[in-house]
């Protein structure tokens, strides 16, 4: 009888040994899984492109819990499609008007004008029939901007309108349009048309065109690019600390080398 008893001892305590090891197996899958980064959505204008594709590899190897997932479009279309419901949780707009037409939906604590940029004239690189000024554009045959809803078009037809050039441009028929900054910037590397107006950190990206001018100060209102989180973000937190980290020295060094300055320093 206590043979018997020993035995079935034996053999409970082999059955709970077993049921600890799948707990303890389940416990270390689900600590496996909850390890999957966490993905944070930046909806960028597009002249961030190359700058942030840039910082984000850097970011994430410092901070593998977090996976960036950008979106770049111009501005006005990111507007656009936070106002429609698209998951953002940081936005970063090349100009005030597309932040401040999102009201509510940003939140204003968050907010900061992070970056600021220039607007130069550009030509296809080697062109013999390339302006070599704002004021020759009266004499070219073509030129893109960008269209009037996405921020450098509204700077190029402010600078245009400067000159006194942006009637007789339009009269004539010489403007072709893009809708976001790197269209504009693709058709001047094409030689599509005789120039463009583009930010300076495009046309650094872009080996097939060159710099022929840079726009007067005065001739347009400044290039601000702001950035806040959304109010809506899933992750929020996740989303204002990666923003912090866009205000360092080191990731302004990376803005800084595509042409990128502080607003304080421009």
């Amino acid at each position: 009888m206590k043979k018997r008893l020993a035995v079935l001892c034996l053999a409970a305590m082999t059955l709970t040994a077993c049921g600890n090891s799948n707990t303890q197996t389940d416990d270390t899958s689900n600590a496996v899984a909850s390890t999957d980064p966490t993905e944070v959505t930046v909806f960028a204008a597009a002249s961030l492109t190359e700058s942030l594709n840039q910082i984000k590899e850097v970011y994430e190897s410092e901070h593998p819990e977090v996976e960036l997932v950008y979106n770049f479009d111009s501005s006005g279309t990111l507007q656009t499609q936070i106002e429609e419901g698209a998951v953002c949780d940081l936005f970063i707009s090349a100009g005030q008007k597309q932040m401040d037409g999102l009201g509510d939906l940003v939140k204003s604590d968050s907010r900061v004008d992070l970056l600021e940029n220039t607007v130069v004239l550009v030509a296809p690189k080697g062109a013999e029939n390339a302006p070599a000024s704002f004021e020759d554009l009266a004499n070219v045959s073509s030129i893109a901007l960008g269209n009037s809803d996405v921020p450098v078009g509204q700077y190029s037809e402010e600078i245009l309108k400067y000159m006194g050039l942006w009637d007789g441009l339009n009269a004539d028929g010489k403007i072709t349009f893009g809708s976001n900054v790197k269209e504009v910037t693709s058709q001047v590397a094409a030689a599509a048309v005789d120039c463009g107006i583009v930010y300076r950190t495009d046309a650094a990206s872009e080996p097939e065109i060159e710099v022929v001018a840079t726009a007067p100060a005065e001739s347009y209102s400044p290039a601000i690019y702001p950035a806040a989180v959304l109010t809506n973000a899933a992750q929020a937190e996740e989303a204002q600390e990666f923003l912090d980290y866009l205000k360092t020295d080191k990731a302004m060094d990376v803005f800084a080398s595509v042409g990128f300055s502080r607003p304080d320093e421009a």
